[in-house]
């Protein structure tokens, strides 16, 4: 079975080829990825506009590259699936309809793809993990503690209250002037300073239910730094790599706890899990992935995280999604909407128009 999977959710535009086996695992044959990073640096953040006429102008040519990195004519693919929310959805539009294009065109099956089930499962395409698993999704404005019982079948153990860990880093990273994007400049700078200089609290810490807050933890980093500004606003760089230091190793004291928390209740809810599975970009921070490992190690579980360039926005993630959904009849017909919102536990049993074996 060979899958095109088109990703264009956020700030990359991207396409892959993933092959299934008759074996039921995946290979991926292309992974091309087009970042806008450097069209939205001068603003600090995502915009929208920018972000949807980015990925207008390259679609194609991302797909393009896809199909011929994997050696595979168009004609060949057994299904095009593209990310159909959540996210900007400007930028979903313009995947979902190349993906509806294709699908018109070469008669085959069309797939609308659950973003954050894309990242739920890719841990299945890289170490082949079995259901059921216990999920630290942690992907841009979405930060959940969910047991993964099937595919399209999610719980929801626990989630944030108010910002996201993502968000978090970008938002400590703004008030420090550092660059866009912000969460990997502040394991860059934390990797130079203190963690212990600044006590910072830990949100929620102890609390019987695995839930996230980030709000109070954000505002005091603002007030360490507002104290040591000097007359013009500055920090040192010490002061800043401190700061970056201090604020990553509370999130990663409350990640610990709050995984710990959902483990218990994975437990005491849906028996014993596989594994502790953690999917999308805050993944790739290297402090936060050695905290669960002895998290994970402590519980007797494997911590399972996909590389780096799986964990961040990609169409590899997306394709092998729509092989997993394709493999069960679950396809989509050519109306399905692009969604700006689509909680995974509510709606991911329900992908796109919700057509158990509705082909394009």
């Amino acid at each position: 079975m060979l899958v095109l999977g088109i990703e264009t959710t956020c700030d990359e535009t991207a396409a892959a080829v993933v092959r299934v086996g008759a074996d039921g695992r995946g290979t991926i044959l292309s992974n091309v990825v087009r970042t806008q990073i450097e069209d939205h640096a001068p603003y600090g953040g995502v915009v929208p506009e920018i972000a949807a006429r980015a990925h207008v102008e390259v679609v194609d040519r991302v797909v393009a590259e896809a199909l011929r990195q994997a050696d595979t004519q168009a004609g060949d693919l057994d299904a095009v699936a593209a990310a159909g929310g959540p996210g900007l959805v400007g930028g979903v539009l313009v995947g979902l309809t190349t993906a509806k294009a294709m699908a018109l065109v070469l008669g085959k099956p069309l797939v609308a793809v659950n973003h954050l089930e894309a990242h739920a499962l890719t841990a299945r395409l890289t170490d082949g993990v079995a259901f059921p698993f216990l999920l630290l999704l942690v992907s841009g404005g979405h930060t959940q503690l969910l047991a993964v019982t099937g595919v399209g079948a999610y719980a929801k153990l626990g989630t944030t209250i108010d910002d996201a860990i993502g968000e978090a880093f970008d938002k400590v990273a703004k008030l420090l002037g550092l660059p866009y994007p912000g969460g990997p400049e502040v394991e860059r700078r934390a990797a130079g300073g203190d963690p212990r200089r600044f006590a910072f609290p830990r949100p929620l810490q102890g609390r019987p239910e695995p839930d996230f807050s980030l709000s109070g933890l954000k505002t005091a980093v603002r007030i360490a730094a507002d104290g040591l500004r000097d007359p013009s606003g500055a920090l040192t760089e010490k002061d800043i790599a401190d700061i970056c230091a201090s604020f990553q190793a509370a999130v990663a004291d409350m990640v610990a706890d709050r995984c710990r928390v959902a483990i218990r209740l994975f437990r005491e809810r849906h028996g014993e899990p596989t594994a502790l599975v953690v999917a999308g970009g805050v993944g790739a921070n290297q402090t936060l992935r050695a905290v669960l490992q002895k998290t994970a190690e402590a519980a007797g579980l494997p911590l399972v995280v996909p590389p780096p360039k799986l964990c961040t926005d990609n169409g590899a993630m997306i394709a092998w999604a729509g092989a997993e959904r394709l493999g069960l009849g679950l396809t989509d017909a050519l109306d399905v909407a692009p969604r700006a919102r689509w909680p995974l536990d509510a709606a991911a049993a329900t992908i796109g128009s919700g057509r158990l074996g509705a082909k394009a």
